[in-house]
């Protein structure tokens, strides 16, 4: 089983009532958009401050992906790439501690 198959499908994450409405879909879309685009501009203020300024953009990606694809597709690359770091350190801490063994012993 891939990893691409245990995600949720793609697509707007709207109540059913919402989506059968086409007006009322694209309002909520909108709604979306604004309050996920506050989170992340709120997100680049707090950059360069001290605070969680990556956390809070990644909120409003999160905010984002509920009813954008795209979205959706950055967080899945975002949490990938995450993965993979994770991994990468792992390893390297895992080969330090081989090495600094392998010094010591006589």
């Amino acid at each position: 089983m891939s990893a691409e198959s245990d995600e949720k499908p793609l697509g707007s994450r709207a109540p059913a009532f919402v989506q059968a409405s086409r007006p009322l879909h694209l309002s909520w879309r909108a709604g979306i958009f604004v309050v996920g685009l506050a989170i992340v501009v709120a997100g680049i203020i707090l950059l360069p401050l001290p605070g969680p300024g990556w956390l809070v953009i990644f909120a409003g990606m999160a905010v984002w992906g509920t009813e954008f694809v795209w979205a959706q597709h950055v967080l899945r690359w975002t949490k990938r790439k995450v993965q993979e770091g994770t991994e990468w350190m792992k390893e390297r801490r895992r080969l330090r501690r081989e090495r600094k063994a392998a010094r010591s012993a006589p």
